[in-house]
């Protein structure tokens, strides 16, 4: 990417940014990657988005929370963190309780969720909602 490239990006907003990144987006799973973007915007009114790992990630306060990874082969994945940083944390477990049971957890503090078609994403829509509350409340008191 040339400097008048950078530029320009960096004269875009985050949501702007995303919607430049959907709309040159060919992927299998566009259908769905655009789906859960809807539901996680809608989940809390604090995330804003823009463009990290080459990939739609969802912020409060300019620290990441909610990352795609597009990377996947008949997938995509959402990555639940707290952040570039590693903090301690005074918990004994998760970040949050996750009634769900969807969540993989890699670290503590760092989890993955993965949709494998529409159907899988409309299954999960009601308790992705409530997990994206669950993390952004629990990340914010990190």
């Amino acid at each position: 990417m040339d400097s008048k490239s950078n530029k320009a990006k960096s004269a875009m907003t985050g949501e702007q940014q995303v919607e430049v990144f959907m709309q040159k987006l060919e992927h299998p799973q566009k259908q769905e990657i655009a789906a859960v973007r809807t539901i996680i915007l809608s989940a809390n009114k604090q995330l804003q988005e823009h463009i990290k790992w080459n990939a739609p990630s969802f912020h409060v306060d300019n620290e990441d929370r909610i990352t795609f990874n597009l990377r996947g082969k008949g997938y995509i994945m959402l990555v639940f963190h707290c952040g570039a940083k590693v903090r301690e944390r005074n918990g004994e477990g998760p970040i949050i309780d996750d009634t769900s049971g969807l969540l993989e957890w890699a670290s503590l503090d760092r989890a993955t969720l993965k949709f494998t078609n529409m159907a899988d994403v409309e299954d999960k829509r009601e308790r992705l909602t409530e997990i994206i509350r669950k993390w952004i409340a629990a990340a914010s008191n990190e």
